[in-house]
């Protein structure tokens, strides 16, 4: 049955033309191709790829981010109720009224307390400050290294300038070494990141995230195995552009230098557009659609490379959507750090938390002074009373 599977999965023809078979990409000539095989190397790098990421967090982005004077809040902790506690772990973070009320009866709480209690609870599972900028130096570091690195790579290919030379002479164009160290290494990377997404800053687009990188995933592997290895170095330098900025521009947001952190996001938002809004689909997008079918009739592969592309560019629209909109936000309103990356939802929550509390305290306050001012009235009308009953003996 494996057997059966596998040579189904690797038909000439879900890959391949109808005019190429695997032992036309067989080393020939001094010609080297890449191979299926060359990919296990990927899972030792990725894991590789986590013990350097540990490392450099402890060693060098903790001591940077102290220099910075970045650390994390004390944040206080919950009163320790293992009925709340199992309702907030395998039934919901944010329960309604309804079970509020009914919570705060098991409990003896007030439903007032039960709000509380989950508020601070969620507050206590945030990712603190030092952790978010940890995190970001390691992808700041990485994207700029891989973006240097990629740039020597394609800097004196032919196809870097014409994307008509990007399938010129397919599939009979050698891989080179500079190629083949380019791909693992991104590769590597993006199994990292689904490997560590578990203890991972959650961010609010955070399936856009998982999705954004099975497809490149996807894209990558697809472009090794078929030799659309041109293509595929196109992708990876194309997207790391942004990401440098982007990270950086977190860097400074975390470390409160404001002045910094706008002009690199006006500057990433600007590269933004043009490589994921212009390249990608005008020259990227644009080379895999049409000049293939000039070279040999459409096949299943083809159909299935363009459709992870057109899947790509839906998430860099969504993106882009939300970076429009924080410009818009920037220039017009004079509103930094709102929306930005992964800080959106954790400032609005912040600030819903603290106007509840606020809330809350107002109307104990209130309440307080209610009581108060009936218990004195009530002792005032006590005393008119024995008053008037002492004035009438």
């Amino acid at each position: 049955m494996l057997q059966m599977v596998g040579e189904w999965f690797w038909w000439d023809r879900i890959w391949l033309p109808s005019n190429l078979t695997w032992s036309d990409l067989e080393d020939q000539e001094g010609r080297v191709y890449a191979k299926a095989s060359d990919l296990y190397i990927t899972m030792p790098f990725s894991i590789a790829f986590l013990i350097i990421r540990y490392l450099f967090e402890r060693l060098i982005a903790t001591p940077v981010a102290a220099s910075f004077g970045i650390r994390d809040r004390v944040r206080q902790r919950v009163v320790v109720s293992p009925v709340l506690e199992g309702y907030f772990c395998s039934h919901c973070r944010n329960p309604t009224q309804s079970d509020i009320d009914g919570l705060s009866k098991k409990c003896g709480w007030t439903s007032r307390q039960v709000e509380r209690w989950f508020r601070q609870r969620r507050n206590q599972d945030r990712p603190g400050l030092l952790k978010k900028f940890r995190e970001a130096s390691w992808r700041f570091v990485f994207y700029l290294l891989v973006f240097i690195g990629g740039f020597i790579a394609l800097y004196d290919k032919p196809w870097f300038y014409d994307s008509r030379e990007v399938f010129a002479s397919f599939p009979t164009y050698s891989l080179l070494n500079s190629q083949y160290w380019y791909y693992i290494t991104e590769m590597s990377f993006y199994g990292s990141l689904l490997f560590s997404v578990t203890f991972d800053v959650r961010r609010k687009d955070f399936k856009e995230q998982i999705i954004h990188h099975l497809a490149t995933l996807t894209l990558l592997v697809f472009s090794w195995c078929a030799n659309y290895i041109r293509i595929g170095t196109l992708l990876m330098i194309v997207h790391d552009a942004s990401d440098v900025l982007l990270e950086s521009e977190k860097l400074f947001y975390y470390a409160k230098w404001e002045k910094t952190c706008n002009s690199i996001f006006v500057v990433f938002a600007i590269v933004f557009i043009v490589t994921r809004l212009v390249i990608f689909p005008f020259w990227l997008i644009h080379c895999t659609w049409v000049y293939p079918v000039l070279l040999f009739p459409p096949f299943f592969g083809y159909y299935f490379f363009n459709a992870m592309l057109v899947i790509l560019q839906l998430l860099h629209l969504f993106w882009a959507y939300l970076i429009l909109r924080m410009v818009r936000k920037f220039l017009f309103s004079n509103l930094t750090g709102d929306e930005r990356s992964d800080h959106e939802e954790e400032e609005e929550d912040s600030t819903e938390e603290n106007g509840v509390c606020q809330k809350d305290l107002l109307e104990e306050n209130g309440t307080c002074q209610k009581d108060s001012l009936e218990k004195n009235g009530a002792h005032k009308v006590r005393n008119s009373t024995g008053g008037a009953v002492q004035q009438e003996h």
